[in-house]
């Protein structure tokens, strides 16, 4: 069940630029997007997703949630599935070229796309579009006439490019045309705006120049910060296996989010939730409420209200902690129990605890015994 924010579609300009703002790191230019937004239509917002893994991970939402904030608004949303760019690869952020996909994997990986879009998106004031759908019919003339829009120089200026070709590190033609192919995108699709994580903003830009180049008016260009994984030093990503899935199971969204930091748990707070500045801010006074608040919220997110009551959970008789892990099913006998908790296997609440005798104070409190977590309510 998507949290949904009725918003009446006559917002003042500044109204909608106060809620739209909101988790980018740059708008450029805020001006324009004033101006674009007083035409008193619709505006096309695009962002592009190139189907490379076979799921979407909250990294992908942080873009998905600030399309869903130009929905509120009244404005349409162009979810591109980068089926043709995805064969090339976005070089973004990487030191050396990756393999390609083939079609079939693209397309594979594409469908799951589609189903898994719509936990976010409203469906009525969303485009799906694939990028093949002028691809496939451009033929090498067209791609030659593309490529003559821009300079090697220009494309050397991106920081990974300059890096690798400072560093003797192989740089493939065909990643040369990524960003061309993406602000060719914004051209064909006539887009007003186009969001991209903060590592985008060299391919969102060239979309502008491209456009120009074709006679439209420039896109605004809005970049989101890049959500960092759960490690807090990465960015979230399958390949670094620091991701937490939409399509994962409430127990594993639940398992990977409890033991996140502090610091991590407020920088989702702020990137994966609705809520003003203001509201977080009043939550820092309890950030173990915070966080239990946070994982439900995110949860329900994907898999309905009713699972932030946690099907997981268990009410148990005894409250010393060996006695609890074999009463919640975390251990298959007591015996279990004390290897699990003497090996330091064993957390309550986020703090490994070592004695098999421990008394767990009453409450709801996450056990997780090695792999297996569960909330368990002790008299």
């Amino acid at each position: 069940m998507k949290r949904t924010v009725n918003w009446n579609l006559s917002l003042s300009v500044d109204e909608q630029l106060a809620y739209i703002r909101k988790g980018f790191s740059e708008i450029i230019r805020e001006e324009d997007l004033r101006e674009r937004l007083s035409l008193g239509r619709p505006l096309r917002v695009k962002a592009g997703f190139d189907p490379t893994a076979p799921d979407l991970h909250l990294g992908h939402t942080v873009l998905l949630r600030k399309l869903k904030h130009f929905q509120d608004c009244g404005h349409t949303v162009i979810f591109l599935i980068g089926d043709v760019t995805g064969l090339i690869g976005d070089p973004t952020g990487r030191n050396t070229t990756r393999p390609a996909l083939t079609r079939e994997e693209i397309a594979a990986n594409a469908e799951t796309y589609k189903k898994q879009v719509f936990k976010i998106l409203d469906p009525e004031k969303t485009e799906i579009r694939f990028n093949s759908e002028w691809f496939d019919g451009l033929d090498f003339y067209g791609m030659v006439k593309l490529a003559s829009k821009y300079t090697v120089a220009r494309l050397l200026e991106r920081d990974d490019f300059s890096k690798r070709f400072k560093e003797g590190v192989p740089i493939s033609v065909h990643e040369l045309l990524y960003p061309l192919a993406q602000g060719y995108d914004s051209v064909r699709l006539e887009c007003d705006v186009e969001l991209g994580g903060s590592d985008q903003k060299f391919n969102l830009l060239v979309g502008r120049e491209l456009q120009r180049d074709y006679g439209q008016p420039p896109q605004i260009v809005a970049t989101t910060p890049l959500l960092e994984g759960l490690d807090g030093v990465e960015k979230m990503s399958k390949t670094k296996g620091n991701y937490v899935g939409i399509d994962e199971s409430p127990a594993t969204m639940r398992q990977k989010l409890i033991n996140i930091s502090d610091d991590l748990m407020w920088r989702y707070w702020e990137l994966l939730t609705d809520e003003s500045v203001a509201a977080i801010e009043a939550r820092k006074g309890d950030p173990r409420a915070a966080k239990e608040e946070l994982i439900g919220r995110i949860v329900a997110d994907f898999h309905g209200d009713a699972t932030a009551n946690w099907a997981e959970t268990a009410a148990v008789a005894d409250p010393r902690l060996n006695k609890i892990l074999v009463q919640a099913g975390l251990a298959a006998s007591g015996t279990r129990a004390d290897e699990l908790i003497k090996s330091g296997a064993v957390t309550v609440a986020g703090e490994v605890v070592r004695v098999p005798t421990h008394r767990v104070p009453a409450g709801r409190h996450d056990i997780q015994a090695g792999k297996k977590i569960k909330t368990v309510v002790v008299p």
